[in-house]
């Protein structure tokens, strides 16, 4: 009896030995299987793919945009808050051509508005080597539309003591002596299209600012500041400039006088927010933008 119980016990330790190496490979076997490929883990530990981008982050847009622009677009920049409360407006103000030097040098920028073609053409790969003389290729490709168009105007301060009511009056008076002209400068857009109404009527500049009739400003607020403070007996603004200053507007330049005044506007290259430049350009091209717009002189290009 003693016997038979102690095979038993033996053959169930035996069994219970082999249950638990059934998984070990049989002689021979171990070398080929090594080299074969683990199979894929699904435990904890697998790296888990990249998120997603998240739309919800917070953007800081840095946007460059013509002077006189400023109230136009900080009204807007209220109304962007609620169609986008993701992305905060960060607006730069100066005169293109200061903008258009910012960026060059290595200003970071994710949208450019500028007030004249040239400042624009100046940083686009695609322009005419004529204007874009130093190569500069700053403008994202398919991004650049024409957005605005603008007047300009002539503009006198309060009373306009001189009776200046015309560009055919100014034309006279500056070539006379009689009065002192406010302009931009000859980077300054606004100062370029003054330059061309000279030369419509046949006016040295030179010879004007060195007789002592023409006073200059940096950017169009500049100018306008000048007529506003009466420092001059009148100035060549944008009419939205003379909106937003409450001045008197006297006359408007044609076309032929001076061409059309084209606000452009491009994603740059450089923008780190791509995406989010393009939806704000987009929604400057909307009604609720061209509303604001448009209540103080802009009209869409």
């Amino acid at each position: 009896m003693k016997r038979a119980y102690a095979i038993m016990l033996a053959l169930v330790f035996a069994l219970s030995m082999a249950a638990c190496g059934g998984s070990s490979p049989a002689p021979g076997e171990s070398d080929a299987n090594a080299n074969q490929p683990d199979a894929p883990s699904v435990s904890a530990e697998t790296p888990a793919p990249p998120p997603e981008p998240d739309i919800a982050d917070d953007i800081e847009l840095i946007v460059f945009a013509a002077a006189s622009m400023t109230e136009t677009l900080e009204e807007i920049a209220v109304l962007y808050a609620n169609a986008a409360p993701n992305v905060k407006l960060v607006f730069n103000f100066d005169s293109s051509g200061t903008l258009k030097t910012q960026i060059q040098e290595g200003a970071y920028c994710d949208l450019f508005i500028s007030a004249g073609q040239r400042q624009m053409d100046q940083l686009d790969m695609k322009a005419s080597d004529e204007v874009n003389t130093e190569g500069l290729d700053f403008v994202l490709a398919d991004t650049r539309i024409d957005l605005l168009e603008n007047k300009v105007t002539l503009v006198v301060p309060v009373e306009n003591p001189k009776n200046i009511n015309s560009f055919d009056d100014m034309a006279a008076a500056l070539s006379s002596g009689d009065i002192l002209m406010a302009m931009g400068n000859s980077d300054v857009p606004v100062g370029q299209y003054t330059q061309r109404i000279l030369q419509y009527y046949n006016l040295d500049e030179e010879a004007l600012a060195n007789s002592g009739v023409i006073t200059y400003g940096s950017n169009v607020k500049e100018v306008t500041t000048q007529v506003a403070e009466a420092s001059v007996d009148c100035g060549i603004i944008y009419c939205t400039d003379a909106f937003s200053a409450g001045l008197e507007i006297v006359d408007s330049a044609t076309a032929d006088m001076c061409g059309q005044v084209i606000y452009p506007a491009a994603v740059l290259n450089i923008s780190n927010h791509i995406d989010a430049a393009k939806e704000f350009l987009d929604y400057l091209t909307g009604s609720e933008a061209m509303s604001v717009f448009e209540k103080v002189g802009f009209s869409p290009a």
